[in-house]
């Protein structure tokens, strides 16, 4: 006869090889997830690069450079940056077909994209989706006057809206 020790000791190990089954039989079946969390689907592509309604070639050039903060002072500003062209910013022509200017807190300048938006805004910035945060904004430019404001809200606190005024006739 089995005493009480020894069926104790069968129904545990009964336990541990019912519970070993299991968990067998667990990495091999799948079973639902009931987390929380959903899963999340994947992104879209970019949206292709949209052209700029501006051409690069028409800001190819050497402009005088001024910014303000206050709209109220825009006039006041074009004045100061027509003053500049004794030392005129350039924008050059880039390889690639963009412009070569200077990004946000950068010492050396380089090729950038004009770039179109949906909303019909166009950008200057490096490659890649319109509104960037190393983007610019085109304000407005007639030909003449170039108002650009940094997208990163620090770079547009610094640096404000950013008046260039071409130099001489234009090229």
């Amino acid at each position: 006869m089995v005493g009480s020790g020894g069926a104790r000791t069968a129904a545990n190990l009964g336990i541990v090889s019912l519970l070993a089954l299991f968990l067998g039989a667990c990495s091999s079946v799948s079973l639902p997830s009931f987390s929380s969390s959903p899963t999340a689907a994947p992104e879209p592509p970019p949206a292709p690069e949209m052209p700029a309604t501006i051409r690069p070639d028409e800001i190819v050039g050497k402009w005088g450079l001024a910014s303000y903060q206050n709209p109220n002072d825009r006039m006041r500003t074009e004045a100061a940056a027509k003053a500049q062209c004794k030392q005129p910013y350039v924008i050059g022509a880039g390889a690639n077909g963009g412009v070569i200017m200077h990004l946000a807190d950068q010492a050396t300048p380089q090729e950038l994209r004009l770039k179109g938006s949906p909303g019909g805004k166009n950008y200057i910035g490096p490659a890649g989706p319109a509104g960037g945060e190393q983007d610019r904004e085109i304000v407005s430019f007639d030909g003449r006057v170039l108002i650009t404001r940094f997208i990163d809200k620090d770079a547009a606190t610094r640096y404000g809206n950013m008046v260039y005024v071409r130099c001489g006739p234009r090229a």
